[in-house]
């Protein structure tokens, strides 16, 4: 059993960064695919960066391209969504997600993974 624990999220104006945390827990595999996901209120569940443990390979939603970072760092065991130039748009509770396999053209699909972290929130205005 993998347990997620987001941490870093809070209030910050348009233009500014944050930078939000996932440490995990309790994993078995030696690769995982790391995802952040995100959820405004009334809209759906929507992936917004992936990383695969092994090798680090990334991708992004068009969404957060060329402003958000996903990285990890594995001697802490710690996922990292660095966020820049932020959006009011951004503005949605942050969920770190996690599966034991390769991620494929599907990591933004939420059914896809096992574990989920309880979320942090993030708040842009303008």
């Amino acid at each position: 059993q993998v347990q997620l624990v987001e941490s870093g999220g809070g209030s910050v104006q348009a233009g500014g960064s944050l930078r939000l945390s996932c440490a995990a827990s309790g994993h078995t595999y030696s690769s995982y695919c790391l995802a952040w996901f995100r959820q405004a209120p009334g809209k759906e569940r929507e992936g917004v960066a992936s990383i695969y443990t092994t090798g680090g390979s990334t991708d992004y939603a068009d969404t957060v391209k060329g402003r958000f970072t996903i990285s990890q760092d594995n001697a802490k065991n710690t996922l990292y969504l660095q966020m820049n130039s932020l959006k009011p748009e951004d503005t949605a509770m942050y969920y770190c997600a996690a599966r034991a396999a390769y991620c494929g053209s599907w990591w933004w699909r939420q059914s896809w993974y096992d574990y989920w972290g309880q979320g942090t929130q993030v708040t842009v205005s303008s």
